[in-house]
C-alpha cells in the first residue's frame, strides 16, 4: 500500500526528502528510465510524471497501468514532478502528458495516507490521516 505521495517542482529536493524517509538509491525505480516491468518492484516509484509520458508514448493507457501497478506491489511511496502549473503548451501531446499526470495524482492522493509537497526542500504537509 502506498504510505506518501510527495509532489514538488523539479529540483525541489524531492530525492532528499525520499533519503531523510530513510531509503537509499536501491530502494528507487526511476520512472524515466527503470523497464516498465519493473517500475513497480521498488519501495519507491520516483519520477511517475516520466513513466505516464513513456507509456503514453507506447500508445499504452497510463492510468490503468499506474493503477493496476500499484496494487499489491511493493511501493510505499510516489514522488512525481509538478508540471501542471505554468504556460500552456502548444503541443497536443504536453497538454495530454500533463491531464494524464494531474488525473493519476488526484487518484492517488484520493487514496494515500499522507501527501507532501517540497518547495525549495521544505516539506508542507497536504494531507494526513
Amino acid at each position: 500500500m502506498i504510505e506518501k505521495l510527495i509532489v514538488g517542482g523539479s529540483h525541489s529536493g524531492k530525492r532528499a526528502r525520499v533519503e531523510q524517509l530513510g531509503f537509499s538509491a536501491q530502494d528507487i525505480a526511476d520512472g524515466g528510465a527503470c523497464n516498465l516491468d519493473k517500475a513497480f518492484e521498488r519501495p519507491v516509484l520516483y519520477g511517475l510524471h516520466m513513466l505516464v509520458r513513456r507509456l503514453m508514448r507506447e500508445g499504452t493507457d497510463p492510468s490503468q497501468f499506474v493503477r493496476q501497478g500499484l496494487r499489491g506491489n511493493k511501493v510505499r511511496i510516489v514522488v512525481c514532478d509538478e508540471i501542471g502549473c505554468g504556460v500552456i503548451p502548444i503541443d497536443r501531446f504536453e497538454r495530454d502528458w500533463r491531464e494524464q499526470v494531474g488525473r493519476i495524482l488526484c487518484e492517488i492522493a484520493k487514496e494515500t495516507p499522507s501527501v507532501e509537497r517540497l518547495f525549495c526542500g521544505v516539506p508542507t504537509e497536504l494531507k494526513a490521516r
